[in-house]
């Protein structure tokens, strides 16, 4: 049993003509008629009766139509996807990383680098911005993928989300800071930044956003004095008295290298999230999806976020 002699049954059946058939694939009658028969001999049953001016199924041959449709499309599937691998090996992807994320444990870098070294005929675009923007982006086609920060678990229509990061903000402050109080309190209310100068990640980022809303359920605009793109900026700049710096949670020894203590944020709680993001239905290229599920298996037991200097 041959491929070519399934497709031209399926053709012969389908158009209810040997010449019909023969015009559709482009053959000379005589061959897939033929074909045909020499498929029947093979099966010891007709499958055609041609003893009307339309040529229509037995009932074997009704029988036997859906499994030679279905040769017939996992074959198609399989040349699909060596199309696809083909496409991969000579692609190109676009990502957009959300500012300060590079400095976070995301290891996007390393990640960027082995999938080079896989495919080097992948062509590979990285672009750091803002979520706001990058968001606009994805939406347009210009990018693949993004790393964006988001101020909730809502996302806007037509993309998909994938959160890889969640966790507390903290307020960090200089050692001698009045905030932290005689008893070293460990956590303080959204309200005592009130008419502190804050020092945050830009507009337009998740975390700015997450303080921003954060700030107005509690009744009151942030007062922001300095705004960095790179979280050890904004720890440093805390750890020389110019304000009290929001940023992710981080573990005690290293808010000491850097001459910080850190409060937890109550009353309420502002929250970092970092996500994963594409166009709803996945990267359009093939390269692009693989790159994806590389980024979605690297990040699935969570970064942990740490500015680093």
């Amino acid at each position: 049993m041959e491929l070519r002699q399934l497709q031209y049954f399926v053709a012969v059946a389908e158009e209810g003509s040997f010449t019909r058939a023969a015009a559709r694939l482009h053959l000379a009658q005589p061959g897939v008629s033929a074909q045909i028969r020499r498929l029947e001999r093979e099966l010891g049953q007709p499958l055609l009766d041609r003893s009307g001016r339309e040529v229509v199924l037995t009932q074997v041959g009704e029988a036997v139509l859906p499994y030679a449709r279905a040769a017939l499309g996992a074959v198609d599937g399989v040349r699909q996807t060596v199309d696809e691998l083909t496409g991969l090996l000579r692609g190109h992807i676009a990502i957009g990383l959300v500012s300060g994320a590079a400095t976070r444990a995301f290891e996007v870098p390393t990640l960027l680098a082995d999938f080079h070294d896989a495919h080097p005929q992948v062509e590979i675009t990285l672009a750091e911005d803002t979520s706001e923007r990058m968001l606009d982006a994805l939406r347009r086609g210009e990018l693949d993928i993004a790393v964006v920060g988001v101020a909730d678990e809502e996302h806007p229509p037509g993309l998909s989300f994938e959160i890889v990061l969640d966790e507390p903000l903290v307020a960090a402050v200089a050692l001698d800071d009045p905030l932290l109080g005689r008893a070293r309190r460990t956590s303080v209310p959204l309200a005592s930044l009130r008419d502190r100068a804050l020092i945050s990640l830009p507009r337009g980022t998740g975390m700015r956003g997450a303080l921003d809303r954060a700030c107005a359920d509690a009744g009151f605009r942030p007062r922001i004095a300095f705004e960095a793109a790179a979280p050890y900026v904004l720890a440093e700049l805390a750890a020389r008295g110019l304000g009290v710096a929001v940023i992710p949670e981080l573990p005690a020894d290293d808010a000491a290298s850097f001459g910080l203590r850190t409060l937890r944020i109550t009353h309420p709680q502002a929250r970092a999230r970092i996500a994963l993001a594409w166009q709803t239905g996945g990267p359009g290229s093939p390269a692009a999806r693989v790159f994806l599920e590389n980024l979605r298996a690297a990040l699935a037991d969570g970064p942990t976020a740490r500015p680093k200097r």
